[in-house]
């Protein structure tokens, strides 16, 4: 009996940690239907300010780097292209589709160490805070040349008043 025992226990485990983790991803799917889809990429994207590579790491509700947003393809991490542009910002990513960030919903750039499922050293990654619909996410992205990347994304960012 105690051999058999412990036998079933680590099979049951294996069988009911991956259904549990299915069934939670599908309940925060289902939380997260709110959550507009991002606007379709325009066929005119205006003049290109620079193409980077890198990795899309996660995109989070805005201030929570642990919410990660699961609807409209935003849940899984991936190669990515991010084509900056003097209308937007274009994110390309494999077995995905694009991601059209417009100019007026980029909120604010800023570095990151950590968000969900990803730690790096001080800074590592690229924060771009935008406007979903009605929602501000986080989107994440590790970058090749993180310098570039960020000068180029600046360029998009509403002027800051100074009193």
């Amino acid at each position: 009996m105690d051999r058999t025992l412990l036998i079933v226990v680590p099979i049951v485990l294996i069988v009911a940690l991956p259904a549990l983790m299915y069934l939670g991803w599908r309940a925060r799917r289902r939380r997260q239907q709110h959550v507009a889809a991002p606007v379709a990429v325009p066929a005119d994207l205006g003049a290109a300010l620079g193409t980077f590579d890198g990795k899309y790491v996660a995109t989070t509700a805005s201030g929570n780097p642990l919410d990660r947003i699961a609807v409209h393809g935003l849940g899984f991490r991936s190669s990515a292209s991010l084509t900056v542009t003097d209308t937007g910002l274009l994110v390309q990513r494999p077995g995905s589709d694009d991601v059209w960030i417009p100019r007026a919903d980029v909120l604010d750039r800023r570095s990151a160490t950590w968000t969900i499922d990803r730690v790096v050293e001080p800074g590592g990654l690229d924060l771009v805070e935008w406007k979903l619909g009605d929602a501000t996410v986080d989107s994440y992205f590790r970058m090749i040349d993180p310098d570039a990347f960020e000068k180029a994304i600046d360029q998009l960012l509403p002027k800051k008043a100074t009193a």
